[in-house]
C-alpha cells in the first residue's frame, strides 16, 4: 500500500504559543498510524525546532518546511536551504504551492531545482501541482499539469522520483470555499499518475503518494481520501482547528 498522509499546511497562521497548543491537542488524540499512514506538520520556520520537540518521541509524525531556496547557500538574506533544514532534522519540505508559484513568481525550472536540492540533502519534497480557475474553465488543465510535472520532475530518474510525494492543488479550491467533487480529485490524481507511468514506468508509478490539496475538509476528507488514487490531503485552514485536523486525519486509508 502506498503512504498516506495528512499534511497540515499553517501557511503564516498561529502565534508560538498557539502552534504550542494545536501540536499537543493533535499529539494527544487517539489516533491510529503506522508506517502507511502518517502525519506531517508545516509550520512557519521559527515553529520548525518546537514541532521537532512535539514529534520527536511520537512514531509517524514529522516536521515539514513549508518552503525552502533552490540555492544552496550564500548571499539569500531571508532565504532557508534544504541544508539548513537537514541540520535541524526536518524531513519533508512543501515545493511550489501554487501561493509561492502565485506570489513569489516561483517557476516550474525553479521548482526543479528545490526538488532536486531537497533530495541531495535527504529532505523529501512536497511537489505541488494544480491548475488556475480560468485554465479548468477552459478544459486545459490535464496539459497545464503535465507542464509542471515535465519541467519540474521529469529531470528526475526513476530512484529519485520515488523519494518525491506529490500533492495535486486545484488552485481554483483553495481557500475559496470550493472543493473538486471526489470525481474530479480522481481523475486527475489519475491522470498525473499515468503521466508519471508514461515516464518513469507503471511500477515506479504505482509507488508515488499522490495527496489532495483543494479545500480538504473534516465533512469531505473520507470521500476524497477513498478515491483509489487520492493518498490523503495537503490540508489548509482545517488544519488549523485541532478537531478538525484529527477527524481528517482518522479519515486516511
Amino acid at each position: 500500500m502506498r503512504k498516506q498522509y495528512a499534511a497540515a499546511n499553517w501557511k503564516m497562521n498561529l502565534t508560538y504559543q498557539q502552534g504550542a497548543e494545536l501540536l499537543k491537542t493533535v499529539l494527544s488524540a487517539d489516533l491510529t498510524l503506522n508506517e502507511n499512514r502518517l502525519v506531517l506538520f508545516a509550520v512557519p520556520f521559527p515553529y520548525l525546532e518546537l514541532a521537532n520537540e512535539c514529534v520527536h518521541q511520537k512514531k509517524f509524525y514529522f516536521s515539514a518546511a513549508q518552503n525552502c531556496s533552490d540555492k544552496k547557500s550564500g548571499a539569500f538574506t531571508g532565504e532557508v536551504s534544504a541544508e539548513m533544514l537537514k541540520s535541524i532534522d526536518v524531513p519533508y519540505c512543501l515545493v511550489g504551492h501554487s501561493e509561492r508559484r502565485e506570489h513569489f513568481g516561483e517557476t516550474n525550472e525553479i521548482l526543479s531545482g528545490k526538488v532536486m536540492i531537497c533530495l541531495t540533502y535527504g529532505v523529501t519534497p512536497v511537489f505541488c501541482c494544480g491548475e488556475p480557475l480560468q485554465i479548468r474553465e477552459q478544459n486545459f488543465q490535464n496539459d497545464f499539469v503535465k507542464k509542471q510535472l515535465k519541467e519540474s520532475l521529469f529531470p528526475l530518474s526513476a530512484e529519485q522520483l520515488l523519494k518525491v510525494v506529490i500533492a495535486y492543488e486545484p488552485v481554483w479550491a483553495i481557500g475559496t470555499g470550493k472543493t473538486a467533487s471526489s470525481e474530479q480529485a480522481q481523475e486527475m490524481h489519475a491522470y498525473i499518475r499515468s503521466v508519471l507511468e508514461k515516464q518513469f514506468g507503471r511500477e515506479v508509478a504505482q509507488q508515488i503518494s499522490i495527496v489532495y490539496g483543494g479545500s480538504v475538509k473534516a465533512n469531505n476528507a473520507k470521500e476524497l481520501f477513498a478515491c483509489g488514487d487520492v493518498d490523503g490531503g495537503l490540508v489548509g485552514g482545517a488544519s488549523l482547528n485541532a478537531s478538525d485536523f484529527i477527524e481528517i486525519v482518522r479519515a486516511l486509508k
